[in-house]
């Protein structure tokens, strides 16, 4: 009875940023658990790539172009979700940009890339989701994906801090005005995770000696170490949690200063 609560056996998901680190691991994640898994991203050849092999593993799975910062590309995205599956009840709003910049030599053009990509493409993804969902009356799960450093600073990245943070006061704030509809919105601050876009620097003596000093755990998170929380949110064994955020990060967020 209690494994059945996270079961995902009839829903529907939209991942953006799907083709590479975190957002592949999270199509995986859901298709296992039974959902039907509509995969978002620029680059479209590692989608399909991506669609075959959950497809082999026995899941059901659709790519689709999707560019979170074009308007046209979230609501093509959405159209041929519905075609093929039907109404998108579960998204998980996981694309985004991570470079570190000085703030005195940061661009406005930077600025507003990080920005628009990482905070402002989730809230159009989620209100395209959320007024599809409201227009047919049925009940929703968004799941964020935000960081650590929403929680807390670091240098160098104060663009990505601010999108971050964003992302987290947007989906409190949202929780408040989706209830009523019974859309649950809810956050993952992931800490220190190895994935494509940060490979090469977990790989140096430098980085393995920054985390055994900064995260209590003295390790990375291993990609199935979100699993838990990603089920908790978007399945029924989270149905009377919205609003919140789970930091999924060794402890870093909770170290000593």
């Amino acid at each position: 009875m209690t494994a059945s609560r996270f079961s995902l056996e009839g829903r529907i998901a939209l991942v953006t940023g799907a083709s590479s680190g975190l957002g592949r691991h999270f199509a995986t994640v859901l298709a296992e658990a039974g959902a039907r898994v509509v995969v978002g991203a620029r680059r479209r050849e590692r989608l399909e790539a991506l669609v075959a092999e959950i497809q082999a593993a026995g899941g059901q799975a659709l790519a689709v172009s999707l560019d979170v910062t074009d308007a046209a590309s979230i609501i093509a995205a959405f159209d041929a979700a519905e075609q093929e599956f039907g109404i998108i009840d579960l998204l998980v709003n996981n694309a985004g940009l991570g470079d570190t910049e000085g703030f005195l030599k940061m661009s406005e053009a930077s600025w507003d890339a990080m920005l628009d990509t990482n905070l402002k493409g989730v809230w159009r993804l989620t209100q395209e989701a959320s007024r599809r969902l409201v227009a047919t009356g049925k009940p929703g799960s968004i799941v964020n994906i935000a960081s650590i450093l929403g929680l807390r600073v670091a240098p160098k990245l104060s663009h990505y801090s601010a999108a971050k943070a964003g992302v987290i006061q947007l989906t409190r704030s949202l929780s408040l005005e989706l209830a009523r509809h019974d859309i649950r919105i809810n956050a993952i601050a992931p800490g220190y995770f190895r994935t494509e876009m940060n490979e090469d620097f977990f790989s140096t003596v430098k980085a393995h000696a920054y985390i055994d000093q900064v995260v209590p755990m003295q390790r990375l998170g291993n990609l199935q170490d979100l699993d838990g929380a990603l089920l908790l949110l978007a399945s029924d064994a989270g149905a009377f949690m919205t609003g919140t955020v789970i930091a999924v990060d060794g402890g870093h967020s909770n170290s000593s200063l």
